[in-house]
């Protein structure tokens, strides 16, 4: 029930039955030992490829361990393992972007407004960060690098609330409300993890009366098509596209190379695309 791994999944079973393969997808239900379940299950059915989004990044060691001892080809997405781990089996691959570098774009989006996310103008950006899942190397290091990128600008900074929303909208807009409630206009920048949660962000910043782009900043990550719109009208201050295209394209493509003997690196990268205003029509012609 992911918007983002919906739109991924989407792609990713429509091109692999275009090009005539049998595609079964399973719901982890966000259950790790529901997953590995279905990863044995689909073993015991003797899958020629398997494609993995894991639950949880921890149990990367265990999904590897099993698809090598059963032999079959796997492609992981979307939660990325160690190199260490990657080295483990020879028809392994990972394929996705570096979540830094979406989390630095996020930052850039902020040093792109007039005052560089200073709205009060006191020398500092005052912000609150909304994290998906803490365990999730992609909220740990858009987390880390969307403020890193202020801070290696010059800026000051001060975090008034970091807490966990877990990728989900209404918690979002609870955990912003409430910040909102306490803090008032000292919050001048909104992070969040994902666009899911900065629409439920989007939602409290305006039942708390407050304008993006006027006396707040707004910022998520996916380019769902909501967000994309958000920006086109400015209720957004930006998002960054990642990319599900060359993604579920990448990971098919790895999947059919195993299939066919042509083999893969152990890592495939896409890059992330920022999007501002007047790129937001662009992406949006794109994901509809």
């Amino acid at each position: 029930d992911d918007a983002f791994m919906t739109t991924y999944r989407n792609a990713l079973q429509e091109i692999l039955e275009g090009k005539g393969y049998t595609v079964t997808v399973m719901d982890g239900k966000n259950d790790q030992a529901e997953q590995n379940n279905q990863i044995n299950n689909f073993i015991a059915q003797e899958v020629d490829a398997l494609i993995i989004n894991p639950v949880m990044t921890s149990a990367a060691d265990q999904i590897i361990a099993t698809v090598k001892d059963a032999g079959i080809p796997t492609v992981l997405i979307n939660r990325e393992p160690t190199a260490e781990q990657m080295s483990a089996y020879d028809k392994l691959v990972y394929v996705g972007c570096d979540a830094r570098q979406s989390g630095t774009m996020q930052g850039e989006l902020i040093l792109d407004t007039p005052n560089k996310g200073d709205i009060n103008g006191d020398g500092k950006v005052s912000y609150i960060m909304i994290q998906g899942d803490p365990e999730n190397v992609d909220a740990q290091y858009r987390t880390e690098f969307s403020v890193k990128a202020l801070t290696d600008a010059g800026l000051e900074v001060e975090c008034l609330s970091d807490q966990v929303g877990n990728w989900q909208q209404d918690q979002a807009q609870a955990i912003v409300a409430n910040a909102l409630a306490q803090y008032g206009n000292d919050v001048e920048v909104v992070f969040c993890n994902n666009d899911a949660m900065a629409l439920g962000a989007l939602q409290a910043i305006e039942a708390a009366g407050r304008t993006v782009g006027q006396d707040i900043y707004l910022v998520g990550v996916d380019a769902l098509s909501e967000a994309l719109e958000n920006v086109l009208a400015g209720t957004m201050t930006g998002t960054v596209f990642n990319d599900h295209f060359s993604q579920s394209h990448s990971a098919a493509d790895a999947a059919i190379n195993y299939l066919t003997g042509a083999g893969n690196e152990h890592y495939i990268g896409c890059d992330y695309v920022k999007v501002t205003q007047d790129k937001a029509q662009e992406v949006l012609d794109m994901v509809k």
